[in-house]
């Protein structure tokens, strides 16, 4: 409603211009100023100071301005402007909720999931047979397995550490529904619009030499020249751990796996450091494979899992109970090749809850009741997984080490929370 019109008196116009005059000079006097970064060189040298320029976990971080009282109080709605831009109830009602992630993937008929196409063992397309392989990539199966009670339903995108296909980016903007590609769970990461599922591999950072180097342990790296993945957790232990030992080395930084090992096989290096897992994968890559050796030490602990959005519990639930079935599956000796004999005739009421003869678990995550047992038929427990891709039947032979059930002996610490 328009207010009637007031006649305005001279001394009051006077007194407006006058005030409008000095909030014009006030403004001139505001002066923008640009930082440039300080380009960063390809070769650094690590020293027992610890770099703090280093992002922990990886994760950028952005520093925001805190406004002025004055500035925030110029930036404050008025509660009529306040009120003006409040949606009505029925405005609110016309806009609809975002749809979830579950629903989306079932909208669309398949799973997209992001991984490695270059780590054997792991995440590894082939161009040729035009297949993909790996532990990570079997998990993204068994998610659409769950799903949709069909294995297949799922398109692989190959992601990266940095560029255009970074992981993080393409979790965040909704490009892939899920990450399964060798990624460690930090907290920096968490709190930067991440989710993380249940650990799926249990790994440490170490370094990969030549067997000729005479570098036998951590020790001997002091005054060598050492590659590493720049913006990774690796890049960050690598100067944590070396700055707390009084190790110097100088360090040269790959901007992606994918120029890091050529780096190394080529000698501008004298090793190279990350999980132990992905060495043992690059390594089959190198001209001559057989001339390189991991060392045993460990300088961190990765624990490597799925990567999802934040704030959609239901898909954190898809995600975290289809890793646990395949790790229960395990500790209940339940696998591919025995799980259809069980389904017919298991009497362990564990066994019939975890493949939902009894129970209605499934329901409640969105998904049916014999989810578990879609996963373990098309694509195994833990065990099966880990065997067909890591196994010592595979060329890596990786020891499972800590990664074998608990109640299985051998320091296995997977652990499933029970189905009930």
């Amino acid at each position: 409603m328009m207010k009637p019109h007031r006649p305005v008196h001279h001394h009051t116009l006077a007194a407006l211009l006058g005030l409008v005059g000095a909030l014009g000079l006030a403004g001139c006097a505001d002066v923008a100023a640009t930082l440039l970064p300080t380009p960063r060189p390809v070769i650094v040298v690590l020293s027992p100071t610890p770099d703090t320029s280093l992002p922990a976990g990886g994760a950028a971080t952005t520093a925001v301005p805190t406004p002025t009282p004055d500035a925030a109080a110029a930036t404050t709605p008025t509660p009529d402007a306040a009120a003006a831009t409040t949606p009505t109830p029925d405005a609110a009602a016309a806009t609809p909720a975002p749809a979830r992630i579950l629903e989306r993937v079932r909208a669309r008929g398949r799973l997209i999931c992001g991984t490695n196409a270059e780590l054997p063992g792991f995440g590894l397309y082939d161009p040729v047979r035009d297949a993909w392989t790996g532990f990570d990539v079997d998990f993204c199966r068994a998610v659409a397995a769950a799903i949709f009670g069909d294995a297949t339903r799922v398109e692989f995108v190959a992601l990266t550490t940095s560029g255009a296909n970074e992981r993080f980016e393409a979790v965040r903007s909704g490009r892939v529904d899920v990450l399964f590609r060798n990624t460690t769970w930090t907290l920096g990461r968490n709190v930067s619009g991440l989710a993380f599922g249940p650990t799926t591999f249990h790994d440490g950072q170490t370094f990969m030499v030549r067997r000729d180097s005479g570098i036998t342990g951590i020790d001997d790296l002091a005054g060598t020249t050492v590659c590493v993945a720049e913006g990774t957790t690796s890049q960050q232990n690598l100067s944590d751990d070396f700055a707390a030992r009084g190790i110097d080395v100088a360090v040269r930084l790959g901007t992606d796996e994918a120029s890091l090992y050529p780096a190394y096989d080529a000698g501008e290096c004298d090793a190279v450091t990350s999980d132990s897992s992905q060495l043992a994968g690059k390594r089959l890559q190198l001209d001559q494979p057989e001339q390189h050796v991991i060392l045993g030490d460990r300088i961190s602990r990765e624990p490597l899992g799925p990567v999802l959005p934040r704030d959609d519990n239901q898909w954190l639930d898809v995600i975290s109970w289809t890793v646990f079935a395949t790790i229960y599956a395990e500790e209940l000796r339940v696998d591919q090749a025995t799980v259809a004999e069980q389904a017919r005739t298991a009497t362990d009421p564990r066994v019939r809850r975890l493949l939902g003869l009894e129970g209605t678990f499934g329901e409640g995550l969105g998904l049916t009741n014999d989810f578990a047992l879609r996963i373990i038929s098309q694509v195994g427990n833990y065990g099966d997984i880990y065997l067909r891709n890591l196994g010592p039947e595979t060329p890596l032979d990786l020891d499972r080490g800590p990664n074998k059930a608990w109640n299985l002996g051998g320091g296995g610490v997977l652990a499933s929370p029970p189905f009930r």
